[in-house]
């Protein structure tokens, strides 16, 4: 589904940068890409979007750190105890940044 949505806009922004039709057939392209941005179906999509990334962003940044520190240890020579030991106090953290961000966001 996503590579479809940006194969599609791919086209369109392709049409609209290489077309020979002028700036009338721009306006009418730029028009109906305004409303369609501004649609309430897209928009809903849009916020459903938006939330998902709230949600999974501590994920993904915690995951990325570990993996960042289990790829430095491997190429020092060193464990990869010091991960261990900090993990706990990490994904707390990334908690309570969610947490914040959330509260925040319902304001």
């Amino acid at each position: 589904m996503k590579g479809r949505i940006l194969f599609i806009a791919g086209l369109g922004v392709g049409y609209v940068l290489g077309t020979r039709a002028g700036r009338e057939r721009y306006e009418q392209i730029a028009a109906v890409a305004g409303r369609l941005w501004g649609s309430p179906a897209v928009q809903k999509q849009v916020e459903h979007v938006e939330e998902f990334v709230r949600d999974k962003a501590p994920d993904v940044a915690e995951f990325a750190g570990e993996t960042v520190k289990k790829v430095v240890g491997a190429a020092t020579g060193r464990g990869s105890t010091a991960a261990a030991r900090s993990a706990a106090a990490k994904k707390a953290a990334a908690t309570r940044r969610a947490n914040a961000a959330r509260s925040q966001s319902d304001d």
